[in-house]
């Protein structure tokens, strides 16, 4: 077992979960949070993890949270602010109510997550934080100003943490997936009209998995490299650049 836990928000279900299991399996001891506290969807065997119930726009729960995790696992050598909200609304109708919700789960978390991850990890010399952005923050989407909006909060939450805590050895990559075939979004996206939309949209052919993700961030990991930091990396089978 590597020194130090894993932090994954957002653990219990979809990409999370996948991350969560993955991970495990290549020796990190994973804590996953969520607001359940649930072991990660289809895990063979919970025991082998963490598992804290938090509200990640708590802050005060977010706190208390990584204390627990930083004393059960002897420190902290990862945050994955993975937690997320996809909302769809005309922009005409939408409330500021629901957009001040889809901010504080996407964006303003990472920044908490982030901000009470950082004593931990300049503790011991640095480590990497990874916030889950969305290849949306690039482009104009119908109905989606919110997510889009709070998605590309957390590039620019990546690009000014990268810059200020580089110095204590602290790296931090925005990972933005394109369209991410999970449990959450299986009837969507098994709709005939999506399926004949994404296979002409994405190169690749169709929509990646959660494992795609969860390789990514084992890569990421396992890799280490020092000078990778505050970049967005687009793991959308090249979707986005499609003309």
């Amino acid at each position: 077992m590597k020194d130090g836990a894993v932090i994954v928000t957002g653990a219990s279900r979809g990409i999370g979960a996948a991350v969560s299991m993955a991970l495990a399996d290549r020796g990190y001891l994973v804590a996953g949070l969520s607001r359940t506290g649930d072991a990660p969807s289809g895990a063979e065997d919970p025991g082998k993890f963490l598992l804290r119930k938090c509200d990640v726009t708590d802050e005060t729960a977010i706190r208390e949270s990584f204390a627990w995790v930083a004393e059960e696992a002897g420190g902290i050598r990862c945050l994955i602010n993975n937690a997320g909200l996809h909302t769809n609304a005309r922009s005409a109708e939408l409330t500021l109510e629901g957009y001040n919700e889809t901010m504080a789960i996407n964006a303003t978390s990472v920044m908490l997550g982030s901000r009470e991850a950082f004593p931990y990890l300049e503790a011991r010399g640095g480590g990497l934080i990874i916030n889950m952005g969305s290849f949306f923050d690039k482009i104009g989407v119908p109905q989606n100003l919110s997510y889009c909006a709070s998605k590309a909060a957390v590039g620019a939450i990546t690009r000014c943490l990268a810059v200020e805590w580089a110095r204590f050895g602290i790296r931090v990559v925005n990972l933005a997936p394109g369209y991410i075939a999970t449990d959450l979004n299986k009837d969507f996206l098994a709709q005939k009209r999506q399926r004949d939309f994404l296979a002409s949209r994405i190169p690749t052919g169709a929509p990646g998995t959660a494992e795609d993700v969860a390789r990514m961030i084992g890569a990421l990991l396992d890799e280490d490299i020092p000078y990778l930091t505050g970049e967005t990396i687009y793991l959308d089978g090249g979707q986005s650049i499609n003309h």
